[in-house]
């Protein structure tokens, strides 16, 4: 009888943990979305595949992104082979523009309260205007993508596709009505209860989910995506900008320093990296190599500073235009825009000056140098006759209309060839 209840009791908490759940993993992305969201979206589902985990939470939050990483992402969650639950929290929270593509791709999509969704107009996305042909076709494209991953997914295909054509949105009382989403859960918790039991299609098959007292295991980003997502800010990109120009102009006036050199090279590379992940306007970044040009010709034109101050004009004109894009996080702060214009205005002034102070020095070397200095007769000059006098070290044939003799000091009149015009001195 003993024996019997142990084994009953057994089978009971087998059977208990069997409907509990394992593990879900859970990856934030609280932000724009570009390149290094992408990666970690991706990496983050090949993790929990490899745990073996009952499902993927994507916690949501961001105002949009870029559409060539929004589709990236959007296979990522498509071909996924393990369920993928995005979780649009927490309260206050929204997914607009990029955001809605995202949640309608996953396998369920859930809201916290006093959220939103919606907004996916691509408004000016790679600087084309409203009324362009070229963004009629970026905006009929964004439709038939949004169409299609909302029939996928079944969910309300008319809403979505007003989201991108018409930017409407929605909150979470709305977006259930409208089978937007599946559900609305306070907390993780709940979510995991309310997913509990729910059939699912992934790559590999249908699928039962098994939710609910489930452990969550939340998943950070490694280095590499930590990277890619400080690389894709404009910001960062911009300072790497002047870090090329501040560092070649540098090696261009004092040759041989190398270690500004190295800096620019190493830094061109990176901005040109950053740039390729971000939407610019190829007319910001003339203006900015423009600038840089009219602060050289400074140097050799007397322009009464007319040049120097349409480079400045020309530097904060392309900084402001180079990052095409109406969204503000994937824009240069103004703050450091000023502040770069400021310095590089100051560095430039500060080259022009060296420049022309070091034209307006007198030369110290060779025959036009040497007038003015003092050497010593080492043979006899004659009035009007020739002989031969040292100077730092050289010695030079002399013309003079004094009577030198072996031995006095002369100075320098000028110099014709090798042949110098001294006087005595004294």
């Amino acid at each position: 009888m003993k024996h019997s209840l142990i084994i009953l009791f057994f089978i009971f908490f087998s059977t208990i943990n069997s409907f509990a759940g394992g593990k879900v993993i859970m990856i934030t992305v609280d932000g724009g979305i570009g390149p290094g969201t992408a990666a970690y979206i991706a990496s983050g589902i090949e993790y929990a595949n490899g745990e073996g985990a009952e499902a993927l939470i994507i916690q949501l939050d961001t105002p949009g992104g870029l559409l060539e990483s929004t589709r990236n992402i959007v296979t990522s969650l498509l071909e996924s082979p393990i369920p993928i639950i995005v979780y649009v929290a927490p309260g206050g929270a929204r997914a607009g523009s990029a955001g809605v593509f995202i949640t309608l791709a996953a396998n369920i999509a859930a809201m916290a309260p006093g959220t939103n969704i919606g907004a996916a107009h691509p408004v000016g996305i790679g600087g084309e205007s409203d009324s362009s042909a070229m963004f009629d076709k970026v905006t009929n494209d964004a439709a038939a993508f949004v169409r299609s991953i909302a029939q996928k997914r079944n969910k309300d295909e008319e809403w979505a596709e007003d989201a991108v054509r018409q930017s409407v949105s929605a909150t979470e009382n709305e977006a259930l009505e409208l089978n937007v989403i599946d559900f609305i859960a306070p907390n993780v918790d709940s979510l995991l209860r309310a997913a509990d039991g729910m059939f699912v299609e992934t790559t590999t098959g249908d699928k039962i989910l098994r939710t609910a007292g489930a452990e969550v295991e939340v998943h950070g980003m490694n280095w590499r995506e930590e990277l890619l997502s400080i690389l894709s800010d404009p910001n960062i990109a911009y300072i790497f900008i002047l870090l090329t120009i501040y560092g070649i102009m540098f090696e261009l006036y004092n040759p041989g320093s190398i270690f500004p050199g190295v800096v620019g090279g190493i830094s061109a590379f990176i901005a040109a990296y950053s740039l390729q992940m971000l939407p610019v306007n190829l007319a910001g970044l003339g203006l900015i190599l423009l600038s840089v040009i009219l602060f050289l010709i400074e140097i050799k034109v007397v322009s009464y500073g007319l040049l120097s101050i349409g480079g400045i004009i020309s530097f904060l004109l392309g900084s402001i235009m180079l990052i095409d894009s109406p969204f503000e996080f994937v824009s240069i702060s103004m703050e450091i825009i000023i502040t770069a214009t400021a310095l590089t205005t100051l560095f430039f002034l500060l080259i022009i000056t060296l420049g022309l102070r070091a034209q307006r020095k007198k030369k110290v070397s060779g025959t036009d140098g040497i007038a003015g200095e003092i050497g010593v007769a080492i043979s006899n000059i004659g009035s009007g006759g020739k002989g031969r006098v040292k100077v730092h070290g050289e010695i030079w044939t002399a013309v003079s209309g004094d009577e030198i003799s072996d031995g006095d000091e002369v100075e320098i009149i000028s110099a014709s060839g090798l042949t110098l015009s001294v006087k005595k001195c004294g």
